[in-house]
């Protein structure tokens, strides 16, 4: 089970409370936690997922799109750059890994996902964090060994 070092159960995304870092120990652990963030979102939503290669970036978006009622396996779109899933709420899945900065962002229709009709999940947000809004779910994660996560999560408020 996740270990967090905040208080509260609820996911920063529900309850609106500050900085949350939680501990995993597992990739069913990082998919959990983002079942929970994802059951907290709304349309509109921008979740932006920073990391290394291997981080748990993906394993945590596959649950933030369970956590959204998306019957489709999310998987990486490093590759296809956006998938889309359908569930109670839409899930835009969004790869800036290959991107080289804000013009290719912008040249995939990047500000067209921003329509308040679903949630975007953005992994290597980190690439062009100036093409995202300023009002945003930060997720950050680091490796603590072979298959433990810090995931620290930061409601991000305008800038």
């Amino acid at each position: 089970m996740p270990t967090s070092r905040a208080p509260g159960s609820e996911s920063p995304a529900q309850s609106g409370v500050g900085e949350r870092v939680v501990e995993t120990s597992s990739e069913a652990e990082t998919r959990s936690l983002g079942r929970s963030v994802g059951e907290g979102l709304h349309p509109g939503a921008v979740v932006a997922l920073i990391g290394d290669l291997g981080a748990g970036k993906t394993i945590f978006a596959k649950g933030v799109a369970e956590g959204l009622g998306c019957s489709d396996e999310a998987s990486s779109p490093t590759f296809a750059l956006v998938h889309v899933y359908e569930g109670s709420v839409r899930v835009y899945h969004i790869d800036f890994y290959r991107l080289s900065g804000p013009d290719e962002v912008e040249s995939l229709g990047f500000r067209d996902y921003l329509d308040g009709r679903g949630v975007l999940v953005v992994e290597w947000a980190d690439r062009a964090p100036d093409s995202l809004p300023p009002d945003r779910l930060e997720v950050r994660f680091q490796r603590t060994g072979d298959e433990s996560r810090r995931i620290t999560v930061r409601p991000l408020r305008g800038r």
